[in-house]
């Protein structure tokens, strides 16, 4: 849950799920050369000339409803929305200045979807009646710092009261964030890396990197080297698959309404 983006954003609890996909860029995506201060005025700079440029995906959502979606009953409201797509037009329009073209119109499919989903998520995790504990919750923001590139939970802390939250809303929202954790971890199971399945994506990745012709001048490491990183992965992605699995559950049972 660590796909990084401009700056932090996105503060509603109902997000959470969202939240924590694209939360911490700030310190990380423009990190290693000039130290916070400087990430934090690059995002900031990013963020600004994103919202000024007429070309930036969302310049207008004053037609969106007031509720985009309902589900079981459970309203999204047009602020939540708003906090998502902006944060994830921000990254769009980053790629867009590689080449990628942004469609606007599938970024506010993808943006409501995943509110559904996020909803749908939260939903099931209060049917269960999953808590999350004191321990839990730290353990929860030490993982998000660490994944980050922060040294500490009080780093992660500062450095989202410097975008406007304050710690009960952090730690509200780390607390409903383990609670995901734990939901997902009851669909996966003890979740782990082969070594079949470590080598099966190294192989991968050099297939790729010969078929761009070894493009960028750095060779793939041994295989030794980057197996955490890979074993990471693996695990990752069967995380997704699993969550993939109990939303399609989950979607197929709910009342879902989209206005968007």
């Amino acid at each position: 849950m660590s796909s990084l983006k401009g700056e932090f954003v996105l503060r509603q609890n109902r997000l959470l799920g969202l939240v924590l996909a694209v939360l911490l860029a700030a310190a990380t995506a423009c990190g290693g050369s000039g130290g916070q201060d400087e990430a934090d005025t690059s995002a900031s700079k990013q963020s600004q000339d994103a919202k000024s440029d007429p070309s930036t995906p969302g310049s207008d959502l004053g037609e969106v409803p007031a509720v985009v979606a309902e589900v079981n009953g459970q309203e999204i409201p047009k602020s939540d929305f708003v906090e998502a797509y902006e944060a994830q037009s921000q990254q769009a329009a980053l790629q867009s200045q590689t080449g990628q073209q942004v469609d606007d119109e599938q970024l506010r499919k993808q943006v409501v979807q995943g509110l559904v989903s996020n909803e749908l998520l939260l939903q099931e995790a209060e049917k269960r009646k999953i808590t999350a504990s004191d321990r839990q919750i730290e353990r929860t923001l030490q993982e998000l710092a660490a994944q980050n590139g922060l040294k500490s939970t009080e780093a992660l802390v500062a450095a989202l009261e410097k975008q406007g939250m304050d710690r009960k809303e952090i730690s509200s929202q780390a607390a409903m964030q383990t609670r995901l954790n734990q939901l997902l971890a009851e669909e996966t199971g003890d979740v782990s890396a082969t070594d079949q399945e470590v080598r099966a994506m190294y192989e991968q990745l050099k297939a790729q990197q010969k078929q761009a012709g070894g493009q960028g001048g750095q060779a793939l490491p041994p295989l030794a080297q980057v197996r955490p990183r890979l074993e990471d992965q693996v695990e990752s992605q069967k995380e997704s698959e699993a969550a993939g699995i109990l939303l399609g559950k989950l979607r197929k049972k709910a009342d879902i309404v989209i206005n968007v």
